[in-house]
């Protein structure tokens, strides 16, 4: 067998045994509170996960499809073509809150999430479902069930939950923008400080390094 051929051969052999790095895709599926809303994209929390995980998950590639004003339903009419041209290993989602806030129904709510995470999960990602609250001026009743329902939709289909994305951010003003409903930049920081304790357990569960 001529030389060039012989090392060839070895070389595909020697790629074969360490094994090819392939990346792994997270999508982000979320509202204005994803989309670092009046902010530049870099001090959003996703853009800062990105470079929080850039050293320790070089394969893992993050891709935000959120959108300022998204409802759960224009969530879901989007989520099937997201999960079949990105095929994440985890879908982190935050949506419901436009939802509350334009009154909804919840029971719609509730359903529509709960449909993306069937989709995500028959897809074979993990998803971890971001929780948020809504101004008490819509009323107790009306608060407490949205803020419930995430618990519900988390035990319903056994996935990671993180119950209020904004903890202690949204009472700090120093930490929010005058509208009283995102966070600043500073705010993002504290968010993905959020986030990670529940982000990062699902990652090393698929051992992608």
């Amino acid at each position: 067998m001529p030389f060039k051929i012989r090392l060839l051969l070895s070389s595909i052999l020697l790629i074969l045994s360490l094994g090819v790095a392939h990346a792994s895709s997270l999508l982000v599926m979320g509202d204005s509170l994803s989309a670092a809303h009046n902010l530049r994209q870099q001090e959003g929390w996703v853009s800062l996960l990105k470079n929080s995980l850039a050293h320790s998950y070089p394969n893992v590639t993050i891709n935000n499809a959120s959108v300022s004003g998204e409802t759960s339903q224009g969530g879901l009419s989007r989520f099937p073509s997201l999960l079949q041209e990105y095929t994440p290993y985890w879908v982190i989602l935050e949506l419901g809150a436009n939802d509350a806030l334009r009154g909804y129904p919840l029971d719609q709510t509730r359903a529509n999430l709960g449909v993306m995470i069937e989709q995500a999960q028959q897809a074979g990602a993990q998803v971890l479902l971001l929780g948020n609250r809504i101004p008490q001026n819509y009323g107790k009743r009306y608060t407490d069930m949205f803020f419930g329902l995430y618990k519900t939709l988390a035990d319903q289909y056994d996935v990671t939950y993180l119950p209020f994305m904004l903890e202690h951010v949204a009472l700090n003003k120093t930490l929010m923008q005058q509208d009283g409903l995102h966070p600043t930049a500073e705010g993002q920081k504290q968010v993905l400080k959020n986030i990670l304790p529940y982000l990062i357990p699902l990652l090393d569960k698929e051992k992608i390094q």
